[in-house]
């Protein structure tokens, strides 16, 4: 692993650290949306993402992970709110 690489591996870690943090006080959006997109600028996946949100949930509670993941959503390109309504309307 190089140097280059080592560093984007520590600053996509620490990206996924702070999101986690912020889930658990319960931080606003905005601060959301600049730690997940710090996280994929630094080489993290939306898999990764969704994993820190999938280990924090134990400690912080289900219902702060389940309320957080539209706003975590948006930054990786996905609306759950569109997505729903879509699925109300009968379309995909």
């Amino acid at each position: 692993m190089t140097s280059a690489s080592r560093c984007d591996v520590i600053a996509a870690t620490r990206a996924l650290v702070r999101l986690g943090a912020l889930l658990a006080i319960g931080a606003a959006p905005v601060s959301f949306h600049c730690n997940v997109e710090a996280a994929l600028a630094a080489g993290a996946t939306d898999d990764e993402i969704v994993g820190a949100l999938i280990a924090v949930a134990p400690v912080i509670g289900l219902a702060r992970v389940v309320s957080a993941t539209p706003q975590v959503a948006l930054p990786m390109g996905y609306d759950i709110d569109a997505a729903l309504e879509a699925v109300e309307r009968g379309q995909r």
